[in-house]
This record gives structure tokens, sequence and C-alpha cells, in this order.
């Protein structure tokens, strides 16, 4: 399994650093013209006015059948819009959240992720 990342101002690459550092997990920082033809986890932001990223959608058009669960940062202060990509996403997709966390995330969050990793590994095992 793979975790496909987006990261604009470098909070998610913050996020999948903290994770790499206690998960042995491939990562991949995705564009819009990337290709994985394995299952996948997407980690991604929310732009703007509670959007997902171009690239993200770019990204998605090619290689959504592969993903199996999404995650997204955000900001607090945005209220009923933080990390509301993970929602796009999800619905989208039908995929499962398995996270959203603020800016580049907390300790709590990165063991929080990390156990969902497990728990999804596990089960496509």
């Amino acid at each position: 399994m793979i975790i496909a990342y987006d990261s604009k101002t470098g909070n998610v690459q913050r996020f999948i650093n903290k994770v790499k550092n206690e998960l042995d997990i491939e990562t991949v920082k995705i564009h819009e013209d990337s290709i994985i033809q394995k299952p996948f986890i997407l980690v991604t932001y929310t732009t703007g006015f509670g959007q997902v990223p171009k690239t993200t959608k770019g990204f998605l058009m090619k290689n959504h059948q592969y993903m199996i669960a999404v995650a997204s940062s955000g900001n607090m202060n945005w209220g009923m819009k933080f990390a509301v990509a993970a929602d796009e996403i999800s619905k989208k997709y039908s995929v499962p959240i398995i996270l959203k966390f603020e800016l580049s995330g907390t300790q709590k969050d990165v063991q929080r992720f990390i156990e969902e990793v497990r728990n999804i590994d596990n089960t496509c095992s």
C-alpha cells in the first residue's frame, strides 16, 4: 500500500514526514499527471473556501479506482469548512475518511492515522 499526498504550504508534507518517522510505508507526492496502479490512501489539504485542490482533482480523475481511504488537513478557523476536502472526496468516490487534522497535525493525529493505516493494511492483506 502507498500513501499518496498533495501539499501546497508544507503542512501535509510535515504530517507525512511525521508518519514516515514511525511507519515504514511508501509515500508519493502527487501531481495532476501522476499514475498509481496499486491501492493507496490519499492525504490532501482543503483550499479556498472548502475546495478540493486542483492537483488532487486531476490526480483522482486518473487514479481514483485504487484509492481506499482519504485524510485531509485544514484549519479550524474555517469552522464547518474544516478539512472539507475529505468529505467531498469521500462522497464522490465512496471511500472512508480516516482522519481530518489541523495544519500539520499533532502527535495524537499521527498515531491515529498510523492505527487506521495498519487496520486497512490488515484488512486488505
